[in-house]
């Protein structure tokens, strides 16, 4: 089964290109993940910076730091949550990636057969040439 070479050669551009953006998308998933995660570090820190103190402090002061730590919570959980997200989404990335990049070697190694087998017949061509007869160099004595 015979391939047209100018046709491998657009697929392969074209599985190069969707290669290239799959690539482009995973970057783009795993810098949200690290954003992600920068988050809901600082709203841990945040949090920690509320935590309750051996100082005495009035109950509204205390009332106060409750409300917050608790919004603080909150954000935490709700930040916790955007980071599985995110890294689901990095993880389907990274299989569309792999995909494209199985269907970019698929093509290329079609190419390559294309072209060993246009090897192969060329060799035969001249296999199948009639040999030239030989001449004697010398006469016979």
């Amino acid at each position: 089964m015979a391939l047209d070479p100018k046709r491998l050669a657009r697929v392969h551009r074209v599985r190069t290109l969707q290669l290239g953006l799959a690539q482009a998308d995973e970057a783009r998933a795993r810098e949200q993940v690290a954003s992600e995660q920068a988050l809901a570090g600082r709203i841990a820190q945040l949090a920690a910076a509320v935590a309750p103190t051996r100082i005495e402090a009035g109950a509204m002061a205390l009332a106060a730091s409750a409300h917050y730590r608790e919004r603080l919570h909150r954000s935490a959980e709700a930040a916790n949550n955007r980071v599985r997200t995110a890294e689901q989404a990095a993880e389907r990335t990274i299989a569309a990636t792999q995909s494209a990049k199985r269907d970019q070697s698929a093509i290329e190694k079609l190419i390559e057969r294309g072209q060993q087998a246009l090897i192969e017949a060329e060799l035969r061509a001249l296999q199948d040439l009639p040999g030239t007869p030989r001449k004697n160099r010398h006469d016979p004595c």
